[in-house]
């Protein structure tokens, strides 16, 4: 095992290889050279000279990262303790599962698998080589997502929750819907639910406390092209004490990042939950004990709102939080975080049920505890 840094020095960074260079892996390029306790140490490509480029473009040192024509090799390099795998989700079981065998912590794109299936494959792998595993949700990571955590759970300006909508859209060009890997069943089978309908599922759990829903029923009428990839859909979701939620994800509509909770006490508002519309800054509203102004001419009180700051984006949180377990693990003999698997693992067994629903043309699906 390594040795734990001395006291008076900080922990040695976590040195993340890239596996695969996809368009979303510049963001996380960037994040790990903003993110405290990380570094880049090697991308891997189909071919080495792709993986120079990426490295060129996303201002990595030539110096330090070393360049990798196969994803294997990546995987075969001593000097990588993470890797973060931005492939399609049709290759997700089979490289985050070599990644984990060969005793490499994962951080993994989303959508995180096709069914909960394959999903279970990658977290027995984690589990059996003592690795963290984690999704990139990278909202989850915000302070704002814990601020707002701390408001709901107080109960007092929200109280129960009883309903929540969301919604996750973007307006795709005619080359997207043409040629995107998330348009192509054999790349991305779960189209738009997978793409932004995880994200959507997520908030709802995440307003829940990860209390899964009894019963779901897709919206009617779901949009697919030619070859049957979803590419606008939705549904509701049901609980046994009478919650319900709702949401809407498309690759057809304006770009549209929508949470809404209605409780017994209040309402919480957000419109930009899974990108915040400025990096160092995010709001979110909140209409407490509302009522009716005299002759109903308005409200009183007024809706609060509430503004969070970060020196660091929210990916970059993310990251320096994985690493940071990762350190854990690595340096002083601790054990992976559960948290984060089960927390995936609950946003894909509703997504499962999702699509199980659309499938069968709307039916409700029970949905598996």
């Amino acid at each position: 095992m390594a040795s734990a840094a001395a006291p008076d020095q900080s922990p040695r960074p976590v040195r993340f290889g890239i596996l695969g260079c996809a368009s979303i892996a510049r963001k996380l390029a960037r994040a790990m050279l903003l993110a405290p306790g990380a570094a880049v140490a090697a991308v891997g490509s189909r071919s080495e000279e792709k993986a120079r480029l990426f490295a060129a473009d996303n201002g990595l040192d030539a110096a330090t990262t070393r360049l990798h024509g196969s994803y294997e090799a990546l995987l075969d390099d001593p000097d990588v303790d993470a890797v973060y795998l931005p492939l399609p989700t049709s290759l997700h079981v089979r490289w985050a599962t070599a990644a984990a065998v060969r005793g490499k912590h994962v951080l993994l794109e989303k959508p995180t698998a096709l069914c909960a299936a394959d999903l279970d494959a990658i977290l027995a792998a984690c589990d059996a080589a003592g690795v963290q595993f984690m999704d990139s949700t990278m909202w989850m990571h915000h302070p704002r997502t814990a601020k707002m955590r701390e408001l709901v759970d107080g109960k007092e300006a929200i109280g129960d929750i009883k309903v929540i909508n969301s919604v996750f859209s973007f307006r795709a060009n005619e080359d997207f819907l043409q040629n995107d890997i998330r348009v192509k069943p054999d790349l991305d089978a779960l189209g738009s639910l997978g793409d932004v309908g995880w994200y959507c599922i997520r908030a709802i759990l995440w307003a829940v406390d990860y209390e899964l829903p009894k019963t779901v029923i897709a919206l009617r009428d779901p949009v697919k092209n030619r070859a049957g990839v979803l590419l606008a859909c939705g549904a509701t979701l049901y609980w046994a004490d009478g919650k319900t939620a709702t949401f809407n994800c498309s690759f057809l509509t304006n770009l549209t990042m929508d949470v809404t909770l209605v409780g017994t006490n209040g309402t919480l508002h957000l419109t930009d939950f899974v990108i915040p519309y400025e990096e160092k800054s995010a709001e979110f509203c909140v209409a407490s004990k509302s009522n009716f102004a005299k002759l109903h001419t308005g409200w009183d009180p007024l809706p609060s709102k509430h503004v969070v700051t970060t020196d660091l984006p929210q990916e970059a949180l993310m990251v320096q939080e994985f690493a940071r377990l990762v350190q854990n693990i690595r340096d002083a003999g601790g054990n992976p975080e559960g948290k984060w698997p089960a927390i995936t693992r609950k946003t894909q067994v509703v997504l499962d049920a999702v699509k199980a629903s659309i499938d069968k043309g709307s039916e409700p699906i029970e949905v598996a505890s």
